[in-house]
């Protein structure tokens, strides 16, 4: 979502942590955060509404977003470190890693053309993940409108490039269990035709003093295609306009056609900027989630819809909402200073009345919601 270098104005929502549901033999699928040493990570698809592993139990996927890599080429270094403390301290099942198709292929200024030392940054988290049985996103955050190095951002639609990016990422991390592809972060501000099948538009760019700019993009469906012309079946992911926060078009039937996968998931961005109560939010999940395999993988803000203190406290109320619904999510986001941030410093302190309430839900120590209390009201002042 939001950078350093970016208005922090939340835009988009997520996955993911602690526990796996038991399986029909009495034993526990292990947990990221303790894994058992002689077992495995099981690959993933998806049956239905549901999200399963390879011996057909299901899976919710709890844990946070780790941003950096897709506006530094370096991870701020503290990418790894950030990781491991999610998978041991935050206890997640589940790490998504924002990423920026220009840096995979050296075109950012700082690279010189060297994309060596990126690629292999990105392969050491994974086998991080997986070594502690993790599972990770990974998202193409960052696009550039077709001119490599030049508008290296978070645009409306990806490019003629995404499908490059796609071609040559999926390859390397096809089939690998940990590993699920975000094929791409918050469309926005095109019609839902543009969305799966792609079309010239007007880029509205989320960067501070970036220029719109009118380019070809490409639809939803040909970037899974390009995926699976590789031969990678990994689970995908994909969120629907309005930052990833809107629902409607998939739910009249544009659908992503995937005979060739494991499986779509389609993402939810949730952020207080919407102008929605959390009831609200939660009666469109709930719509969404009788038809579709969903994931929350980004949420976060301050308050309520208004920005005024709210009556209760939003985050809260949202958190709690996803527990009592068994939602996967992914919290944006384990960086102090890519708002809504979860930790405060880099000694990973969680953020109060966010980063605290997020690892209670990881740890399972949540409270349950309690709706605030009504405010009787006061008869009406007698004539005199």
């Amino acid at each position: 979502m939001k950078p350093l270098t970016r208005l922090f104005s939340s835009a988009v929502l997520v996955i993911i942590a602690a526990t796996l549901t038991s399986t029909g033999d009495g034993q526990s699928p292990t947990t990221a955060g303790n894994p058992d040493a002689t077992a495995k990570i099981l690959p993933l698809k998806i049956v239905g509404t549901k999200i399963l592993d390879s011996r057909n139990r299901p899976v919710r996927l709890c844990g946070v977003n780790a941003a950096s890599l897709e506006w530094t080429s370096d991870g701020a270094g503290h990418i790894l470190q950030t990781v491991n403390v999610a998978i041991r301290d935050w206890h997640v099942n589940i790490i998504r890693l924002p990423l920026s198709q220009d840096r995979w292929f050296g075109k950012a200024r700082e690279q010189n053309g060297d994309s060596k030392p990126y690629r292999d940054l990105v392969q050491q988290v994974v086998n991080e993940c997986v070594t502690q049985q993790c599972y990770i996103i990974l998202d193409l955050h960052w696009s550039d409108c077709n001119e490599w190095g030049k508008n290296i951002g978070q645009h409306s639609m990806p490019d003629t490039n995404s499908v490059l990016f796609w071609k040559d990422f999926a390859p390397i991390y096809a089939n690998n269990p940990a590993v699920i592809f975000d094929l791409y972060n918050e469309p926005h501000d095109v019609s839902w035709d543009v969305w799966l099948k792609g079309g010239m538009i007007l880029d509205k760019p989320n960067q501070r003093g970036a220029v719109a700019k009118n380019y070809q993009c490409v639809g939803m469906q040909a970037l899974l295609d390009a995926v699976r012309a590789t031969g990678a079946r990994n689970v995908v992911i994909c969120g629907g306009l309005d930052w990833a926060y809107d629902f409607s078009g998939i739910l009249e039937g544009r659908q992503l056609s995937d005979p060739d996968g494991n499986g779509v998931i389609y993402a939810n961005h949730c952020y207080d900027n919407k102008g929605d109560s959390v009831d609200t939010w939660i009666a469109k999940m709930e719509k969404a989630t009788a038809k579709l395999p969903v994931i929350v993988s980004e949420f976060g803000g301050n308050s309520g819809p208004s920005k005024k203190v709210p009556v209760d406290n939003w985050l809260l109320h949202v958190l709690q909402a996803i527990q009592d619904h068994q939602w996967s999510y992914t919290a944006w986001d384990l960086h102090p200073a890519a708002g809504p941030t979860l930790i405060s410093d880099w000694n990973y302190t969680p953020s109060p009345r966010y980063g605290v309430f997020v690892k209670q839900a990881l740890a399972g120590t949540l409270p349950a919601y309690a709706p605030p209390p009504q405010v009787p009201l006061q008869p009406a002042s007698p004539n005199n």
